[in-house]
Formats: C-alpha cells, structure tokens, sequence
C-alpha cells in the first residue's frame, strides 16, 4: 500500500472521483458459516484465511464498522477502504478515516451532525445452508456491550442466485400461541443437543427479487438465497438454536453480546425478544417487500432508466434497485449520499469506470463499489451504458432518514 498522509489522501480521493470515492472489496470470513460461492470469490480463495477462520461468505459494502469475529480477527476486518489512484501505485485510506476527515463535504450534513460517522453499511450474505435462529438486540441492550442495536433488511438479487443453496426459507418470529416459558426452555436446552426452538416459528419461502424487513428483537433464521443486506452500523446478535443443518452451534453464541454479569441468566436472553413483533400473526405483511418504483415507470423508462425500491420499511436505512437500459444515458439525482454496488453490465458513471467482474481474487481491487457524496447525489450523476445488449444494474445504499423516501 502507498505510504501518503491520510489528509491529503481523503481529500485527492474525493477530488479525483468528483465526489464519488471508489471503494476496494471487504470480504469477512464466518467461522460458523459455510460459503454458498455466489458472490464470485476466486474457489480458491473462499478459506484462503485459513480453516479456523471459517469460509468467507460476506462481503460488506461501505462499511465503517469493525467485525466482531472473536479474538482471531484480522485488522481492519470489516471496513471499507478507499481506493486512491497516484501515478504508478494506487494508495488506500479507511473509509471511516475519510469521512472522519471530510465530514459534512462526504456524507451530507444533516447525517454528520446528526451522527457523527456513517451510521449503516450493506453486505451480501452467501451461505449454502440456513443459519440459526437468532436475534439482533436493540439500542437498550446492545448499549450494555457497547454497540448499537441493528435493524436489518433484505433483498435477493437475481444476479446472485442462480441456485438457492440448500435451504431456500427463512423462519421469522414464533408461532403465535407460544408461550414465553416454552421459549425460555428451548433455551435451557441449547446444550443438550437439538433445542427445537424453530418448532415454534414458521418458514417462509424466499423469492429472488423481493426482499424483507428485521427489525431488532425478532428472532429470524437466514435461508440459503444470496442476500443483500442493508442495516445499521453493528455487528450485535445471539444465537438461540443450538443445532442448524447438524452443525452445533457453541454455547459461546447464545451468550454472544450479553453483559457478563448477566451470562447463565435465561430470562434475561428471553427479554431481549420483542415479544409482540414475534407473534406478529401478520408477519408476511407486515415485513415482506415487493420493489416499488420510485417514479412512475412509464417516466423513467422514457429517460432511460428505472429505479425500485427495495428496502424501505426502516428508519435506519433505505436501499433502492437502478437498472440504465442498455445504450442509455441517464442523469440520477438523490438527496443523500449513498454507498452502491454493481450488479450487472458495464459503463461510466461520472469519471469512473464501472464494470461486473465475473470473477475476484482475494485483495484484488475492481470497479464495482463506490461512495457517492450527497453533493454529488444532489447534483446528479451521470451513468452511461456503453452496451447494446446488457442493461447496467447497482444497489444503492442510504443512512437514515432518506428525505427521498416518501411511501
């Protein structure tokens, strides 16, 4: 990596990009996990951390918050790097030290000085099979362990899931009728082999281009589709099912982020659930979600383009679908800044070259992610389909309180 001083390299990244930064691939590896190989790491390079490691099967976007992986967790793991290009070498800052340094002129200034930092990020999870049931806590108990509670969303893109891994249904909540009790002993159980806990919750199938809203305290248990994932800036979670496609889960992981003083205590892992939103008899209305097009279709497709959608039912974040047609040239505006990610095609947008490799190797930089500054979102960004055939698409990623998000 290029050795420059981190002020001069946060502030030539943004110039030279014209407010739109170009990102380097951030790939987190879960020991728990087994990679579903749809987000096209090299075969070779899935545990080229190493088996204790685990599989990579995340690649986090934009991403200013650190990975809780245990005490074998890399530097660095989980952040965003910028990528500067100067002469013959291209040097890399930390995305969280550039907007540290930029503030406002990167990340807008209602949400610098609202939050002081970049308060989401995105990621896509691949993993062949399911995951466990498991909670992420809210801001009352995350708080005790120093994090941020995390409301999650998500979205299966068509690009990424040409199979659907061997579990394609998520569990979501408990069974309406269940008691708290029978909830609590599943728990008790969790080291005495299967705990059954998912024989108190309901699967519901996964259907690529549509997606779903977690909010925190609702147990939910990932099927095996490819997912994007938009959610706020933590890495705060339990495991509650014990035993997932025979693997066994470590008790190690019910405990996960509850305060020391308060391991062993059963109750206390029962008060972390929001009850009410996990007897939800509506879950499927409630927080499953169809893209909707942000303008009337008819009207962007005459401006050569058309934008969805697709995580929208939070606070916390929004994240919309753009496709360009296929030699189209379109201008898009936004009223925040945005993290995004290519999907699919090829072309420019702004002074950058974007492309969808098929194939990455392990520390090998692209062009396929970049962050766009809100100056830039709010000026318009010109995007520029050079193909005859293939439409461009990306993923775009928003902090709260999108002022564009208006359903």
């Amino acid at each position: 990596m290029k050795t420059m001083q981190r002020t001069s390299l946060a502030a030539q990244a943004l110039e030279q990009g014209r407010g739109i930064l170009r990102l380097a691939p951030n790939w987190v590896p879960r020991s728990f996990c087994v990679p579903g190989r749809r987000i096209k790491l090299h075969p070779d390079d899935y545990y080229v951390l190493g088996g204790e490691r685990g599989g990579i099967d995340e690649r986090w976007l934009s991403s200013t918050t650190p990975a809780q992986n245990g005490p074998l967790t890399g530097e660095n793991e989980g952040l965003s790097a910028v990528v500067v290009e100067g002469g013959k070498e291209e040097g890399q800052i930390l995305l969280r030290d550039a907007i540290d340094e930029l503030k406002d002129a990167l990340i807008g200034e209602r949400i610098w000085h609202e939050y002081g930092s970049w308060p989401m990020y995105s990621k896509f999870f691949d993993n062949r099979g399911p995951l466990p049931h498991h909670v992420h806590h809210n801001d009352e108990y995350a708080k005790l362990v120093h994090q941020l509670g995390k409301p999650e969303a998500y979205y299966f893109p068509p690009q990424l899931n040409n199979h659907g891994g061997n579990f394609p249904y998520t569990f979501f909540g408990i069974a309406p009728g269940t008691t708290k009790e029978e909830i609590r002993q599943c728990l008790v159980n969790f080291t005495k082999g299967d705990n059954k806990i998912t024989n108190y919750s309901q699967a519901f199938r996964l259907e690529p281009g549509t997606g779903w809203d977690v909010p925190p305290g609702l147990l939910h248990a990932p099927g095996s589709l490819c997912t994007y994932e938009p959610q706020k800036a933590s890495d705060v979670f339990a495991m509650y099912q014990s035993l997932v496609n025979d693997a066994v889960i470590p008790e190690e992981l019910l405990w996960n982020c509850t305060p020391e003083e308060s391991v062993g205590d059963f109750d206390r892992l029962v008060e972390v659930l929001d009850w009410e939103l996990n007897i939800d008899p509506h879950m499927m209305s409630n927080r499953f979600m169809r893209p909707i097009p942000v303008r009337p279709p008819e009207e962007m497709q005459a401006e050569g383009y058309v934008e969805k959608w697709v995580c929208y039912k939070s606070d916390a974040f929004s994240a919309k679908e753009l496709t360009v047609m296929p030699g189209a040239t379109a201008t898009i505006k936004d009223s925040a800044a945005y993290g995004m990610i290519m999907m699919q095609g090829r072309g420019k947008m702004g002074v950058w070259e974007i492309e969808t490799p098929a194939l990455i190797r392990y520390g090998q930089l692209t062009h396929d992610e970049f962050f766009v500054s809100e100056k830039a979102a709010l000026e318009g960004v010109v995007i520029v389909n050079n193909s005859k055939t293939d439409p461009i698409v990306m993923l775009k990623h928003f902090g709260p309180g999108n002022p564009d998000l208006d359903l």
